[in-house]
C-alpha cells in the first residue's frame, strides 16, 4: 500500500548559544547586545539566524549524504527571534526518491516558528525548482523613497575583490568576535569533520555551514556600500549555496559582492547582496550567498522627522 502523505524528519530540541553579545559595527553595539535589543523593543539580544542552520545538517545529510556537503543550499526567511535559553527544533520534509529539493523549517519548543526555508542539492538550471528566496525576491515591489539606503543602486558592486580565510583559532573580528574553535565548543551539532582532517572524507577540516556566513561577512565593510548610519541592522533573509564544496579551514577565498535588490517595509529598509565566492585564484566559483540586510528605521536618528 502506498500513500501520498508527506512525512518529515525532526531533530532534537537544542538550545543554541548567543555568541554576538560583543558584536560591534559602525561604532555602536548591535541588536545582539541585550541593552540595544531592549531599547528597540525586543526582549533580549537575539541569536544570529544562521546559527540555526547547524540543526538542519544531520537531517539533510541523512536525506542526501555526502552530496549535501558538496552542493547543498539553504534558502531561509527568518520569522521570529530566538534568545539564549530557548529551545529550537529543526524539521525537514522527506522528499521523493531522486528529488533535489525539499521544505525545511524550525520551531521553538512551544511551536512558535523560527524560520522557513527550502533546501536543495546539485547545480542550478532553468528546470530547477525556485528556492524560497528566489520566490520572495520575485515578489518584491519597488521601494518608495529610501533614506538610510538612498545612495544605493541595484547593480552596484563592491569596490574590490575581498580575500578571506578562516583558521581554527582566528578571531573573526568586530562583527564576529570569536574563533572557529570557540564556535565548535558551543555548536549544537558537532562533527569531527570540522576539526580533524583524518576524519573528513575530503582529507581536510571543513567549515561548518553556519560559519560560512561568518566567513562571507568577515570583510563585508571592504565592499564600500554607502549605507547611512549609525543604524541597527539584522538579517531578514539568507541563502547559502555550495557549488563546489565543501569549503575548508585555512583555505583562501575571493569574494565579489553585488546589490541585487532594494526594498522596504513599515519598520525597515533593506538591501539584498549576492556574494559570489571563488577559489584563491578568483577563477572557479565554489559558493554563493544571498543576504537581505535590513536596517531598522527607528534606530536611525531623525528618521521620523525626515519622513514628515
Amino acid at each position: 500500500m502506498s500513500f501520498a502523505t508527506p512525512l518529515s524528519l525532526a531533530g532534537p530540541l537544542r538550545q543554541p548559544r548567543q555568541m554576538l553579545a560583543e558584536q560591534e559595527y559602525g561604532g555602536h553595539a548591535s541588536i545582539h547586545d541585550d541593552a540595544m535589543a531592549e531599547k528597540l523593543g525586543f526582549r533580549a539580544g537575539p541569536i544570529e539566524g544562521p546559527t540555526h542552520f547547524s540543526q538542519f545538517q544531520p537531517l539533510l545529510a541523512h536525506i542526501w549524504g555526502r552530496r549535501w556537503f558538496e552542493s547543498g543550499c539553504i534558502s531561509s526567511h527568518f520569522l521570529n527571534m530566538v534568545v539564549e535559553g530557548e529551545s529550537v527544533r529543526a524539521f525537514a520534509e522527506i522528499p521523493p526518491e531522486g528529488a533535489t529539493s525539499t521544505r525545511v523549517w524550525a520551531e521553538k519548543a512551544d511551536g512558535t516558528p523560527v524560520l522557513e526555508a527550502s533546501a536543495s542539492v546539485g547545480p542550478r538550471d532553468e528546470t530547477s525548482e525556485p528556492t524560497l528566496l528566489e520566490t520572495r525576491m520575485a515578489a518584491l515591489r519597488p521601494p518608495g523613497k529610501l533614506l538610510i539606503l538612498e545612495d544605493l543602486r541595484v547593480g552596484m558592486t563592491g569596490v574590490r575583490d575581498e580575500r578571506v580565510r578562516m583558521e581554527a583559532d582566528q578571531n573573526m573580528g568586530a562583527l564576529y568576535p570569536f574563533s572557529l574553535n570557540q564556535k565548535l565548543a558551543a555548536i549544537t551539532e558537532p562533527s569531527p569533520w570540522f576539526s580533524d582532517p583524518a576524519a573528513s572524507p575530503w582529507g581536510r577540516a571543513i567549515i561548518p555551514f553556519e560559519m560560512l556566513s561568518v566567513l562571507f561577512e568577515y570583510t563585508s565593510r571592504e565592499a564600500g556600500f554607502p549605507v547611512k548610519g549609525p543604524a541597527v541592522g539584522l538579517f531578514a533573509d539568507q541563502e547559502i549555496r555550495l557549488i563546489d564544496g565543501p569549503l575548508f579551514v585555512g583555505e583562501t577565498y575571493v569574494l565579489r559582492r553585488e546589490i541585487v535588490a532594494l526594498a522596504e517595509s513599515k519598520r525597515t529598509e533593506s538591501y539584498w547582496v549576492r556574494t559570489r565566492v571563488f577559489d584563491a585564484a578568483g577563477e572557479r566559483q565554489v559558493a554563493e550567498m544571498l543576504l537581505n540586510h535590513a536596517s531598522l528605521k527607528q534606530s536611525y536618528a531623525g528618521y521620523a522627522s525626515a519622513e514628515a
